[in-house]
């Protein structure tokens, strides 16, 4: 494989070419960011922040086991996604579908999302239902739009590409934040309570993802070509050991990458889901002060991805991802040991930084690392990954606050192993050496996964 030409210097419109492959368009590369702009306010809006405190006070009455019933149905998705993806990614580069599985996947979302606007106080099994569903297609259309970005972005700058994508993620996130608040407050200053605005709220969320991701479904190609692969009639959780296996003796790095993504996102997973409850119950934060406190960490995150990607790309994959979980290390350091108010805000932004630049990292690892003509199945195995993460992180948290009467630092103490492991597993993958094994994939020297034969 011929060396990819250096990137421009600057930040200008030759820059920008630079970091394309050949043939693709700028108009092209901005509607895949706005996927990530517009899926964000789902996760932002629905997952961490107003229906996630609707249901258990609202929909639930607030009853003792209404946090472990939310927490249970995003796992039920988790596993899901989990026996699901890897198929799906497989079938989807077998017939050059990522496009059709990712518009699929995106209008489960939305319609999950309008319906959640009509489950009010006692609706239980439904919100449950409808929440399985919604994320469950999320992380679905969250895999399928991750894995056009080889085709997308030149070798030398998978890291800046992506880091695009992460940050209008980010700005998507706030900006769908910023609306439901609004909603939020003149519903109130008309006397109307959450049962009357939240409902709203869930309308436009899903008319804001909607809206976002269309220059995706327009601008969007799909430069695969089909080619053959019996999928068989054997179990999803069959597909996904023979994958897994494939990886281990044909691309031995990307296997070791996938263990550290899925190590250090689980503890990312905890400040996700769990950064609110901390400041609530550590810290005294008030409502307001959660809700801007939201806001910093996510301004904090987008300059995070959009400032990263040139320096991940020009120091190299593995050593920006180093530095970056080393920055995790000494956010939960000092969250854990802060007292003083200004002292966790420094911990937020901190954590912030650290959210955009090794997510964005992990992708364009990926990237990297994944065959050209098996992009789904790879990054399938990306997000089962991360899937799997998103189920042990709070989990992990919630135990050991459980088992310790409520001591949250503690908790985010033992969340920090989660770095130290993921450091520990990143120590062990050769970049050079995962990507000859993907040159040798291309030339046809690695065979793809040999089709399953019917039972």
């Amino acid at each position: 494989m011929t060396q990819s030409a250096a990137p421009a210097p600057g930040g200008g419109p030759d820059a920008v070419r630079s970091a394309l492959n050949p043939g693709v368009r700028k108009r092209e590369v901005w509607a895949w960011a706005m996927y990530d702009f517009a899926n964000s306010g789902y996760t932002t809006v629905v997952l961490t922040t107003v229906f996630s405190a609707y249901f258990v006070g609202v929909v639930a009455g607030g009853a003792p086991w209404a946090t472990l019933a939310w927490t249970a149905a995003l796992s039920v998705s988790y596993l899901l996604v989990m026996a699901v993806l890897p198929t799906l990614g497989a079938r989807a580069d077998a017939r050059a579908a990522k496009r059709r599985l990712l518009f699929s996947s995106t209008a489960g979302c939305v319609a999950g999302t309008l319906a959640l606007s009509q489950v009010g106080p006692g609706a239980v099994a439904a919100g449950l239902l409808l929440i399985v569903l919604s994320n469950t297609c999320y992380s679905i259309g969250e895999s399928a739009i991750a894995s056009f970005l080889p085709e997308l972005a030149a070798p030398h700058a998978l890291g800046r590409v992506s880091g695009w994508g992460w940050g209008c993620g980010y700005f998507g996130g706030m900006l769908t934040l910023a609306l439901s608040l609004w909603i939020v407050t003149a519903g109130e200053a008309r006397g109307l309570g959450a049962p009357q605005t939240v409902p709203w709220v869930m309308a436009a969320t899903a008319a804001a993802f909607f809206l976002a991701a269309l220059p995706a479904f327009l601008l969007l190609r799909e430069r695969a070509r089909p080619h053959p692969m019996a999928m068989g009639a054997t179990g999803m959780l069959r597909r996904l050991a023979r994958s897994w296996r494939e990886t281990g003796a044909q691309f031995p790095d990307f296997r070791r990458l996938l263990a550290c993504i899925a190590c250090y996102q689980a503890g990312i997973a905890v400040v996700v889901t769990l950064a609110a409850v901390y400041a609530s119950e550590v810290m005294g934060f008030g409502m307001q002060q959660v809700i801007v406190l939201v806001f910093v960490v996510n301004i904090a995150a987008a300059a995070g991805a959009l400032s990263f990607g040139r320096v991940q790309d020009s120091i190299g994959h593995r050593r920006a991802l180093t530095i970056t979980l080393a920055g995790w290390l000494v956010m939960v350091l000092t969250a854990a040991a802060a007292v003083r108010v200004e002292i966790f805000w420094a911990a937020a932004m901190l954590a912030g930084l650290c959210m955009g630049t090794s997510q964005s990292a992990g992708r364009a690892m990926t990237g990297a690392l994944a065959p050209p003509a098996r992009l789904g199945e790879f990054f399938a195995l990306w997000t089962f990954a991360q899937q799997l993460a998103a189920a042990v992180g709070p989990l992990t948290y919630g135990l050991v606050t459980w088992g310790t009467g409520g001591n949250h630092r503690l908790a985010i103490l033992v969340t920090g192993l989660f770095f130290v492991g993921g450091l520990a597993l990143l120590a062990r993958v050769d970049m050079d050496r995962g990507m000859a094994a993907r040159r040798a994939a291309m030339d046809g020297a690695v065979p793809a996964i040999p089709a399953m034969s019917r039972p």
